[in-house]
């Protein structure tokens, strides 16, 4: 695996706060030449580090007004009703998230919709009647305490 080092972290900071920046201007903040930037980068990017650039769009501003957090729990456990329902997540776009959980739940999805009329029916034609979802719990999120800005990048 590959170590990284102080600057390594500095230029995955940088970069995570705004993956537009240049060689150059990734070069000043740093204090790092731009060739030696771009070199870095390049490695960063082959070794996996960095996995892609993407926008970071308003949901809201998309129509996307409701945020809800959905519990599933899985009809049977087992392999094929767990590749079942994976399978089924892979082509919602409604859901922008997903975990595998233990414990008394399945799994929590994150999921937008427009409004509760969307989300009634993502639950209720989509969800619900698949043969591998047992039972569904939605919590409606009132308000986003603090949303994803990246992980916590400590350059030493």
């Amino acid at each position: 695996m590959t170590q990284l080092d102080k600057l390594d972290l500095k230029l995955l900071a940088e970069l995570q706060r705004d993956g537009r920046l240049t060689n150059n201007d990734l070069s000043e903040r740093i204090a790092l030449s731009p060739s030696q930037c771009s070199r870095r980068r390049a490695r960063l990017e082959a070794d996996g580090f960095i996995r892609g650039y993407r926008a970071d769009i308003d949901r809201q501003k998309m129509g996307l007004g409701l945020m809800v957090v959905i519990s599933v729990t899985l009809a049977t456990h087992n392999r094929d009703n767990a590749k079942r329902f994976s399978d089924l997540l892979a082509n919602l776009p409604e859901v922008l998230e997903a975990y595998s959980l233990t414990g008394e739940m399945d799994y929590h999805l994150k999921v937008v919709t427009k409004d509760l009329a969307a989300l009634s029916h993502f639950v209720n034609e989509v969800l619900l009647p698949h043969d591998s979802v047992q039972h569904v719990k939605t919590s409606i999120v009132l308000n986003v305490l603090k949303d994803f800005e990246g992980l916590a990048i400590k350059a030493h």
